[in-house]
């Protein structure tokens, strides 16, 4: 599992994005139009936007700010036009980082994103640097509770998951992009508590960094996910326990 993935996965179960709950509904807003004016505004048809819908409802964003956002990006209200962003960049030690972006202001989120990096031990690339480096892939969160994991793995793999990986609070099932609502039905159908369900850029493989460095790489990351124009950061950084436990306590 990616080190990132494990912390996102750490802050959403001890409650720690509560605080920034607005700014998440901000984000989720800005995915829903987006995926509305690529598409249509039926959920149905539209697979970015049901994966969208079914996003914000994983993180309870109320049903009339589903409506509006659909609304708005089908031109029902108005709405800014947003502009999509990928970035690409090194961290500390050279690892590698994907940010994605939906903006009104393309050379104000560029110089924003920019400093993150230069403050942060990192800077910014070319299109194409890293992007290399990771895999898109389906992602989905399931609550062991008092399943067992095992079980659970193997239902998931019955599925048609291709390959999962056991936490100790939860397993993270990994599909292919097309097939990851197949697979969250069958284990819904199953009665298994799926926590989240998205599509995520998954790195090939993982690089170590010292505990200075990996503390830096995670205060890189949260900073750019604190930005309301940022949907999405990957990194390739595998940060063990200890540090993550060392960051969280100076949360």
């Amino acid at each position: 599992m990616s080190g990132h993935s494990k912390w996102s996965s750490i802050k959403h179960q001890k409650g720690m994005a509560d605080a920034r709950r607005g700014q998440l509904f901000t984000k989720l807003t800005r995915e829903i139009i987006v995926a509305v004016r690529q598409g249509d505004s039926n959920p149905e048809t539209n697979f970015r936007l049901r994966l969208a819908v079914q996003r914000a409802r994983d993180n309870n964003m109320p049903l009339d700010n589903i409506d509006r956002a659909i609304k708005r990006g089908s031109g029902t209200l108005e709405g800014a036009a947003l502009i999509e962003m990928v970035l690409e960049g090194y961290g500390p030690g050279g690892t590698a980082l994907l940010v994605q972006a939906l903006t009104d202001n393309r050379n104000r989120t560029l110089q924003e994103v920019r400093n993150i990096f230069s403050r942060h031990g990192g800077n910014l690339g070319e299109s194409g640097c890293v992007a290399w480096l990771f895999n898109s892939r389906g992602l989905i969160s399931v609550k062991i509770n008092s399943s067992d994991a095992d079980e659970l793995a193997l239902q998931a793999i019955d599925a048609g998951a291709e390959d999962v990986k056991v936490e100790d609070t939860y397993v993270e099932v990994y599909t292919k992009p097309e097939e990851m609502e197949t697979v969250r039905t069958a284990l819904e159908k199953n009665k298994l508590p799926v926590d989240s369900a998205e599509l995520s850029m998954v790195p090939k493989t993982l690089v170590a960094l010292d505990e200075n460095a990996a503390l830096q790489a995670l205060r890189l990351l949260d900073k750019l996910e604190e930005l309301d124009e940022v949907q999405h950061v990957s990194s390739n950084v595998d940060f063990p326990d200890a540090v993550l436990e060392e960051y969280q306590s100076r949360q």
